[in-house]
């Protein structure tokens, strides 16, 4: 379990501080996440790599040269947030474009997308690669399906290898993305983790048994077994390896391989090495040549107790970019590496927020959203540990955390807004833009794209107009469902959100005052939450595990039906 923290909340700012304050000869903090201490060379392209907090030196550590030139760095176990990833891009690029590294969560994918967007809109090129090594995840059909676990450190090194050479953007996102096509992952887990402040781990392992292929998140695994020896071990990981060569590998014997044996977190290094004894024999009786082999930590999962073996099978020209030196503050390999260009303290904090003009009406219901922001986070905090369960059963178990995260964020950034004078509008949208920074994820970016959405139809001036204020959230529901791809039936938030809308707009339609129109369609929000719970999840990380989920009420649906009951006891027909 983990033992050391001050707030558990403040434990991923902290971390950061003390690992810059470690670190500040290769690093330096930037808004967002960290960044080289030294300038990105002139038309290099800026290899910006990032994921949630908690799987160290994913991804700050592996920031230096030779490696990433920034990490983007969510809470633990989430995202980052859209502006966090535009931040570290920005404060990294130097005229050669970026390449966006991320493992493919639908967090990350969401938000990482989205900041390449903007990027190029900016007029800054940028590409990205979503890493997909983790061979029990997916069938090798849908691999397009798959996690990224240890994998991250081969397609990131191909990547930061080729940008040190100058080579141009589409020529890195090429390299990034046949080192990904030819790294192949599996990995087994003894016990589960624990984040900081919480009373038991986010999943659990039988005692005596291990999990097969789970998750770093806590994801589950395959199957459950007895725990074998390590050499039984070390034959379980290299067969189901073997298995599935890479396109344009025809036979195993003679191809030269990087053997990655990568602690989870808690595994300790000597065991992994009586495991690689036995992976090494393996992998000689099978023909292979094992180039530069690894045992040690590359990716973990706070304290899990669990291992994972990633072959990165080699072609010459990946194999030369692989001899590139390294120099991060957890990964060094090759020669010295020459130091860059240093830069100067630069102060990233950003300004607070300007706020326009807006009137009285529009200032007395930013303060009502005030008071409907207070009652939610009371809600969540109320069912946090609910949340957390039902999000374990086939997820990462992070749902209710992430979700208390941004509920308080979004509080904090609405009652700053109100006590400067914002109207309505500028209320909400500053809250939902601290929801998504702050909880990250998929539940921050969509909750704070919900928000938003729905601010730009409020306005700062008057009374909104009920018929408007409808329309603003069917028009929430259609910007989630385009940015985050689902449907209704994928047994995520929008089965709830839809409903929600649908039924709101009715009620405003059929001549209903706003309060008791948001009260049914709240109760209908509540029952479309519940029969989520008979549906096979088609969209996030629980869809590779269907059968764990059938029976469980999806948890983003059942949070947003949490809050729409809770708005709705606000909503009195002297408040509405």
């Amino acid at each position: 379990m983990t033992r050391l923290w001050n707030e558990p909340g403040d434990f991923a700012d902290e971390m950061v501080d003390g690992f810059v304050a470690a670190h500040g000869r290769l690093v330096r903090r930037v808004t967002g996440g960290v960044a080289r201490s030294t300038r990105t060379p002139d038309g290099e392209v800026a290899v910006v790599i990032g994921g949630g907090s908690g799987h160290y030196p994913a991804f700050a550590g592996l920031v230096g040269p030779g490696l990433a030139h920034g990490a983007a760095m969510g809470n633990l176990f989430a995202s980052p947030s859209t502006p966090q990833v535009l931040s570290v891009a920005r404060a990294a690029e130097q005229g050669g474009g970026v390449l966006l590294g991320y493992g493919n969560y639908a967090g990350d994918v969401l938000n990482f997308n989205a900041a390449q967007d903007q990027l190029r809109a900016a007029g800054i090129p940028c590409e990205s690669i979503a890493v997909t090594d983790d061979v029990s995840s997916a069938p090798i059909d849908d691999r397009a399906r798959r996690r990224g676990i240890a994998g991250d450190l081969t397609v990131f090194r191909i990547a930061a290898a080729a940008a040190a050479e100058k080579r141009p953007l589409a020529e890195v996102a090429d390299l990034a993305r046949r080192a990904n096509e030819r790294t192949r992952s599996f990995g087994v887990a003894f016990t589960g983790c624990s984040l900081p402040g919480a009373d038991a781990p986010l999943f659990e392992v039988p005692e005596g048994r291990m999990a097969v292929g789970l998750g770093i998140h806590g994801e589950p695994g395959l199957s459950i077994t007895d725990i074998p020896t390590a050499d039984e071990l070390a034959e379980m990981l290299v067969a189901r390896l073997l298995d599935e060569l890479p396109d344009g590998v025809s036979s195993a014997r003679g191809a030269r391989v990087v053997p990655i044996l990568n602690g989870l977190g808690s595994l300790k290094y000597e065991e992994m090495f009586v495991v690689y004894r036995r992976i090494a024999q393996l992998l000689d009786d099978a023909g292979l040549v094992a180039v530069d082999p690894h045992v040690g930590e590359y990716c973990t999962s706070f304290d899990m107790a669990g291992t994972s073996l990633t072959l990165f099978w080699l072609d010459p020209e990946l194999e030369a970019l692989w001899d590139t030196p390294v120099d991060t503050p957890a990964y060094r390999r090759g020669g010295a590496v020459a130091p860059g260009e240093p830069l100067a303290e630069v102060d990233e904090e950003a300004d607070a927020a300007e706020i326009g003009p807006s009137d009285d009406a529009s200032r007395r219901l930013a303060a009502g959203a005030v008071t409907a922001f207070t009652r939610a986070a009371a809600t969540i905090d109320e069912h946090v540990d609910e949340l957390g369960r039902i999000d374990a059963i086939a997820g990462d178990g992070d749902h209710g955390i992430g979700m208390q995260r941004g509920v308080h964020a979004a509080l904090g950034a609405a009652r700053d807004a109100a006590e400067r004078g914002a109207g309505l509008g500028t209320t909400v949208a500053l809250a939902g833009d601290a929801w998504a920074d702050r909880a990250g994820g998929t539940s921050g970016a969509l909750w704070g794209m919900i928000l938003r959405t729905l601010a730009a139809d409020l306005g700062d001036d008057g009374s909104p107009d009920p018929a408007a204020a409808a329309a603003g959230l069917t028009r929430a529901a259609e910007a989630v469902m385009a940015y985050g791809k689902a449907r209704p039936g994928d047994k995520t938030l929008v089965d709830a959100l839809v409903p929600l809308a649908e039924a709101f707009e009715r009620g405003i339609a059929d001549g209903s005052a706003i309060g008791p129109a948001w009260a049914d369609a709240a109760r209908t929000a509540e029952t479309a939450a519940a029969a989520t719970a008979d549906l096979m999840p088609r969209m996030g990380r629980a869809r590779t595990h269907h059968e764990k989920a059938l029976g469980t009420p999806d948890p983003g649906a059942h949070s947003l039906a949490l809050l729409a009951l809770t708005l709705a006891d606000q909503l009195t027909p002297q408040e509405a």
